[in-house]
C-alpha cells in the first residue's frame, strides 16, 4: 500500500527541510511489486537540474517501472518523489506538467500526419494553436522530417516514428524530459542531430533522464549515470564516479554480474561441420 501519511508530510519525512533547489527529481525509498516480483526495491536516487542522466541496467532491471512512477503514470506501493521540489503525489498533474514523457510507437495516433500529431501534442499540453504550429515546423526540420510532416505517421519508418515520439514529448517546452531508448532504430546522422538538440537543450537548465541499454552512448553523451539491478541502484553519480576508472561497460558488468564464459556449440562451426558435408542419405 502507498504511504498513508498526508502526502506533504510523508515528503517531509523522506525530504526533509533541504534545499532542492539543484534538484530535478528525487527518490527515496521507491517501492513496487507485480503479484509475488519485486520490480522496485526501496530505490533511492538524486537527478541535479541541468543534468543528462542514464539510467542502465538489464532487462528486467526496474529502469521503465521506476521512471513510470517518476511521471505519475504508475502509483508506487511505498516511497516518495519529488519533481523541482514538489512530491508528485500530492498534485501529479502539476507533476506532470514539469515533464515531457517520449511515447512508445504504439501509444501515438499513428493515422494522423506527424504535423497533426505534434500539433496535437503541444495544445493536448495548453499551447495556443499558433505557438504550437510554429514548433511543429521547427522540429519537423530538426528531426529532419520536413518532408515527410504532412505523410502518416502509420507510414514512417521505425527511426522516423522515434523521431517524432521523441518530438511530441518536446514541443511543450518541458523542464524534464523523460526518454525510454530514445536512439534505438534512428540513423547516424538523425542520432548526431537528436544528441545536438537535447545536449542544448540540458545546457540552457532542461534536465534529460534516458533509459538506455547502449553503454558506450549514455558514456558519450551523459553527465550521470545509475546503474540498476533487480530494482536497486547499485551505483550512482557522474560517468567518471560510477565508471570508477575502469571503461563504464566493464565497470557495469562488474555491479550487475551475469557474464559467463561463451558456451560452446559443438555444431556452430565457422569453417563448415562434417554433418554439413556429409551425404544426407547415409
Amino acid at each position: 500500500m502507498m504511504n498513508e501519511a498526508a502526502p506533504d508530510t510523508a515528503y517531509r519525512q523522506a525530504f526533509g527541510d533541504v534545499s532542492t533547489a539543484h534538484i530535478a527529481v528525487s527518490i527515496r525509498g521507491l517501492a513496487k511489486r507485480f503479484g509475488d516480483k519485486t520490480a522496485v526495491d526501496n530505490f533511492s536516487l538524486d537527478i541535479p537540474v541541468g543534468s543528462f542522466y542514464g539510467l542502465v541496467g538489464p532487462n528486467g532491471a526496474g529502469k521503465t517501472t521506476t521512471l513510470n512512477m517518476v511521471t505519475g503514470l504508475l502509483i508506487p506501493d511505498s516511497g516518495a518523489i519529488s519533481v523541482l521540489g514538489a512530491d508528485v503525489w500530492s498534485d501529479v498533474n502539476r507533476a506532470k506538467r514539469s515533464i515531457g514523457v517520449m511515447p512508445q510507437a504504439d501509444q501515438i495516433f499513428n493515422r494522423l500526419t506527424g504535423r497533426q500529431l505534434l500539433l496535437y501534442s503541444g495544445m493536448l499540453r495548453g499551447m495556443k494553436r499558433a505557438e504550437a504550429a510554429k514548433r511543429a515546423d521547427d522540429l519537423l526540420k530538426a528531426f529532419d522530417l520536413a518532408e515527410a510532416g504532412d505523410k502518416m505517421v502509420s507510414d514512417y519508418s521505425a527511426g522516423m516514428t522515434k523521431k517524432i515520439c521523441l518530438g511530441t514529448a518536446m514541443i511543450a517546452s518541458p523542464r524534464i524530459l523523460v526518454l525510454d531508448e530514445p536512439f534505438e532504430s534512428v540513423d547516424p546522422v538523425s542520432s548526431a542531430n537528436l544528441k545536438d538538440v537535447l545536449a542544448e537543450y540540458a545546457a540552457t537548465g532542461g534536465t534529460v533522464i534516458i533509459s538506455s541499454h547502449v553503454m558506450a552512448l549514455v558514456e558519450k553523451m551523459c553527465t550521470h549515470v545509475a546503474v540498476i539491478d533487480h530494482g536497486q541502484v547499485r551505483a550512482a553519480g557522474t560517468i567518471a564516479q560510477v565508471a570508477a576508472g575502469e571503461d563504464l561497460e566493464d565497470r557495469f558488468l562488474d555491479l550487475v554480474g551475469g557474464r559467463h564464459s561463451a558456451a560452446h556449440l559443438d555444431w556452430l562451426n565457422g569453417g563448415g561441420s562434417d554433418a554439413a558435408t556429409s551425404n544426407p542419405e547415409a
